[in-house]
């Protein structure tokens, strides 16, 4: 199996009166070498300083939980589980300081969700943990940051996943799943409850030869409603 980068990723969600909860996402920059335009949740690398804090706090495993929080900062100027100036905090952070300096920081707010690790080699590989976390009361308008991100929104995953359909947003194959699972989510309450029922399994795809064609597939017994696409209309990064 390919070596995988270790990343993490924060789905933040909004309950609206109306409706199911709206999800803070951002778009890729065209330019970027991975995912470059489609729509992901705010996220990326652990860094060195997330393993080195995560041991300061005396659990390795916190690693994943202060990367999804740093990099939604860094992408979307939002702040889960840590308090301060969010500008201040995305320059310091820009300019190279570690989370551990910017503020004492509670990653308990974030909740697992999922783990993907797809292992289609013509692209980088990414070992990724997905959290959920209500959006603080306090907290500001969301800010894109304008470098490895074009667009930071808020959306439903249901709007997220038909703007797709419409050809009007790319989305990853494992984005596409991640959604389609929320979207079943009347609210961020049964988001969290689902997370409780569902164990957390490291999902790698695989693909089938079927009678139409190929499938990309993944497990049917981790909580997700499509658990199976045409290689054909898949995106995989």
């Amino acid at each position: 199996m390919t070596d995988a980068i270790p990343a993490a990723t924060l789905i933040v969600l909004r309950d609206r009166s109306d409706g199911p909860p709206d999800i803070l996402m951002v778009e890729r920059a065209a330019a970027m070498a991975f995912a470059g335009g489609a729509l992901v949740f705010p996220g990326g690398r652990i860094d060195a300083g997330d393993y080195a804090l995560a041991l300061a706090m005396g659990d390795d495993d916190l690693a994943p939980r202060l990367a999804a929080i740093r990099e939604t900062i860094e992408e979307a100027g939002i702040a889960i589980g840590i308090d301060g100036d969010i500008e201040s905090m995305r320059r310091a952070l820009a300019g190279g300081a570690p989370l551990a300096e910017l503020s004492p920081v509670d990653p308990t707010p974030l909740v697992p969700y999922a783990r993907w690790r797809p292992d289609h080699v013509p692209v980088r590989v990414f070992d990724t943990h997905f959290f959920l976390a209500h959006l603080p009361e306090t907290a500001p308008e969301a800010r894109v940051d304008a470098t490895e991100n074009s667009r930071v929104l808020w959306t439903t995953a249901a709007d997220a996943l038909a703007a797709a359909d419409r050809g009007e947003a790319t989305l990853l194959f494992p984005t596409r799943r991640v959604l389609e699972r929320l979207a079943e989510h009347g609210d961020s309450n049964a988001a969290f409850a689902a997370a409780a029922r569902w164990p957390v399994r490291t999902i790698t795809p695989w693909v089938e030869t079927r009678g139409d064609g190929e499938w990309i597939c993944i497990p049917d017994d981790l909580g997700y409603p499509v658990t199976a696409e045409p290689a054909s209309r898949a995106v995989r990064g």
